[in-house]
């Protein structure tokens, strides 16, 4: 049996192009119809995939406008499967996400760098950059969590899946990402 806190089957060997390069988002209380919606995109230039299609997908047009991601609904959360992507850590497209609920995001890139991000109703409560550690007081919320993650510091060994678990009741299986159907598309960026 793997411990509650094992998530080593998030690895290259079962997900290659997405465990080196991922970010995962989960907002409270909204469909994925009304996220795309609050992200300024048409649901109508979105279409239904598996998680196989949005990796291949996203990785087929690199170069193309806007930031594709995938989105499902889990319970009342809606979760946000963005391959190589910088959704959930750019501050500009978060924050008014996060209007009226809460979201819970976490990222790594191909250079192994981590961040994780906590709002509530555009107020940054928490965030948790593992190769640098934390410098703002745990809010009261994760003390006992920060604590049983002690001194890990890769994504990967637990970490931002255990913060987010903690914060969303969102426990993240291999099953819940492969057997999910995500309406898949692309948002426009924020302009500077």
């Amino acid at each position: 049996m793997i411990p509650d806190d094992d998530y080593s089957w998030f690895s290259v060997e079962r997900f290659p192009d997405l465990a080196d390069a991922y970010c995962f988002t989960y907002v409270r209380g909204l469909s994925p119809e009304e996220l795309v919606g609050r992200l300024g995109a048409r649901t109508e230039d979105f279409a239904l995939m598996g998680l196989g299609e949005l990796v291949d997908a996203a990785y087929a047009e690199p170069d193309r406008e806007g930031m594709f991601f995938g989105a499902t609904a889990v319970g009342d959360w809606v979760f946000i499967v963005q391959p190589n992507g910088l959704l959930g850590i750019n501050e500009d497209i978060i924050m008014p996400l996060s209007a009226g609920t809460r979201l819970v995001s976490h990222f790594r890139n191909i250079k192994g760098n981590e961040y994780f991000y906590w709002i509530e109703d555009g107020q940054l409560r928490f965030s948790f950059v593992p190769q640098d550690g934390f410098s703002e007081e745990v809010p009261d919320e994760l003390v006992a969590i920060m604590e049983r993650i002690g001194e890990r510091t890769d994504l990967h060994d637990g970490p931002a899946f255990l913060l987010t678990e903690r914060l969303t009741g969102i426990r993240l299986t291999p099953q819940l990402l492969e057997e999910s159907i995500y309406l898949s598309g692309a948002c426009p960026e924020p302009r500077d």
